[in-house]
C-alpha cells in the first residue's frame, strides 16, 4: 500500500500598521499567535496614519495626537527602504513593545533602542524627521486601502489567495489579544465571513478600548 502525504500550503498574509496605533498592534499580535495554531505566515507592511489624515476632518485632539507621532512609520519605512521588508517584523515588536507596553515618549531615544533592538542602523533614526518620505508612505496607504475603502485605516489585512485572488479587509478590532486556540477560531471565523461574496460589515458598539498586553 502507497502512503500518499498531504500538505498544507502556507497562506500568506499582508498586514498594514502604524507603529502608534493599538488597534494595529493588537491585531498583529493576534496574527503572530494565529501562525502558532494554523499554517499562516504574516508579512507586516507599514501605513502612515498621519499622512493619511493630512487635509482630512477629524477631531482636533486626533489631529494633534498623529501630529506628535509621525516618527516612527517613517523610520520603519526608512528600514524596509534600505533593508528590505523582512527587517519590519522584529523593528515594529522593537518599537510597538515600547510605544505600547511600556508608553515610551515619541522621539529619538525610542528609535535608536528600538533599531539596535532590531540590528538595524542607529542613522535610520534621523528618518523620522524626513517629510520627503511621507509621499512613499501614501503611495502604501493607497496599496492597503485600494481593495478595502479609502474612509479605513489599520489594521487592514489582505489574505492572499490559491488562485491569485486577495480577500481584503479593516479589522480585526479586538480587545484584549486573542491567545492559543482562542487566536485560531477567530481567524477561521474571520476567514469564513469575509470569503462571503458581497459581505461588507459586521459591527458592534465598545465596551473597552484597546489592551495591549
Amino acid at each position: 500500500m502507497t502512503t500518499v502525504e498531504t500538505t498544507v500550503e502556507t497562506t500568506a498574509v499582508d498586514m498594514w500598521f502604524d507603529p502608534v496605533c493599538p488597534w494595529a498592534w493588537i491585531g498583529s499580535r493576534w496574527l503572530l499567535e494565529v501562525e502558532q495554531v494554523r499554517q499562516v505566515r504574516s508579512r507586516f507592511r507599514v501605513f502612515g496614519l498621519a499622512a493619511h489624515n493630512d487635509g482630512r476632518e477629524v477631531d482636533d485632539w486626533y489631529r494633534q495626537w498623529l501630529a506628535e507621532r509621525r516618527g516612527p512609520a517613517r523610520v520603519v519605512l526608512a528600514a524596509e527602504r534600505a533593508h528590505g521588508s523582512e527587517v519590519l517584523r522584529d523593528l515594529y515588536t522593537a518599537l510597538g513593545n515600547r510605544i505600547h507596553l511600556e508608553k515610551a515618549p515619541i522621539g529619538r531615544e525610542l528609535y535608536l533602542a528600538a533599531l539596535e533592538e532590531a540590528g538595524l542602523p542607529a542613522g535610520l533614526a534621523d528618518a523620522a524627521d524626513d517629510a520627503g518620505l511621507d509621499p512613499v508612505l501614501l503611495a502604501g496607504n493607497r496599496a492597503a486601502l485600494d481593495p478595502i475603502g479609502e474612509d479605513l485605516g489599520v489594521p487592514a489585512i489582505h489574505i492572499a489567495g490559491p488562485d491569485g485572488s486577495v480577500n481584503a479587509f479593516f479589522g480585526p478590532v479586538v480587545s484584549p489579544i486573542p491567545r492559543g486556540e482562542a487566536a485560531g477560531r477567530l481567524w477561521d471565523g474571520i476567514l469564513l465571513v469575509t470569503e462571503a461574496e458581497g459581505f461588507f460589515e459586521l459591527k458592534r458598539g465598545r465596551t473597552c478600548g484597546p489592551i495591549v498586553d
